[in-house]
């Protein structure tokens, strides 16, 4: 069966589009056929994959409005059994249109259901906000992974994220899952990135995942190159990390 992932966390920064690209793309590399949504009108994913900006229409936003077929809208990326549906600018105006619209949040997930039977994993690259079109990615998701980076304010929005959950459960999504909490961008060096580590891990243990992602320069340059960072150097920390990560979300469905 097909397994719905939103990638969410309502504060920006935290490495949640270089955790979904590389996410992705491990999941791939173990002969996963995944699909990547890129729901952010930044496009910050699509661009993270090389997709020029006047290859990404048809894409997110046109699938979502049903303007076009559905698989029109998916590009293949450079790695095998990886599509992406891209992000244009186009998506902003998705969030005012909508807005009126009957069942406005279940567009994503009707489209979704025409397509996702294609692929093991679906996973979906969230705005850093709690907006009309997160709401649409976690309508439709079983589950949604939230990044955590390593430092102090994000425990406090980690807390109301918690609590947006909860709302989502009873009015919109009741099967809607925590996949989990990954830290992000931790620095060993940091005294502060070992508080939030232990404060996260001692409250949630039953969400945090093993996997830490350590804050890596190559994981930072491999956007500019439109690769994911485990085309761009696989034997780098990051790398390493992001496929520990799959291997552990992998253990997880079978457990």
């Amino acid at each position: 069966m097909t397994k719905v992932i939103s990638l969410a966390n309502q504060k920006g920064g935290v490495g949640k589009t270089t955790t979904a690209m590389n996410l992705a793309t491990a999941l791939a590399a173990v002969q996963k056929n995944v699909l990547l949504v890129d729901l952010d009108p930044q496009g910050n994913a699509s661009t993270g994959f090389g997709i020029s900006l006047k290859d990404r229409t048809p894409g997110t936003y046109e699938f979502i409005e049903g303007l076009e077929d559905s698989k029109e809208c998916l590009r293949a990326t450079q790695i095998p059994g990886l599509y992406i549906l891209p992000a244009s600018e186009h998506l902003a105006g998705a969030e005012i249109e909508l807005v009126n619209v009957d069942d406005r949040e279940n567009h994503l997930k009707n489209g979704l259901q025409k397509i996702k039977n294609a692929f093991d994993y679906v996973l979906i690259d969230c705005p850093p906000s709690l907006s009309l079109l997160t709401l649409n990615a976690l309508a439709a998701s079983d589950s949604i992974l939230i990044p955590l980076q390593c430092e102090f304010y994000s425990l406090e929005g980690l807390a109301h994220l918690l609590k947006t959950i909860q709302r989502i459960r009873t009015t919109i999504n009741p099967l809607l899952q925590i996949e989990g909490i990954v830290l992000t961008m931790y620095d060993r060096r940091n005294t502060l990135s070992a508080q939030v580590a232990y404060e996260v891990q001692n409250h949630l243990p039953e969400h945090v995942f093993k996997t830490i992602i350590p804050r890596n320069v190559r994981v930072s340059e491999a956007p500019s190159f439109g690769k994911p960072v485990l085309i761009y150097d696989v034997r780098c920390p990051g790398s390493i990390a992001y496929m520990n990560l799959a291997s552990e979300l992998l253990s997880r469905q079978k457990s």
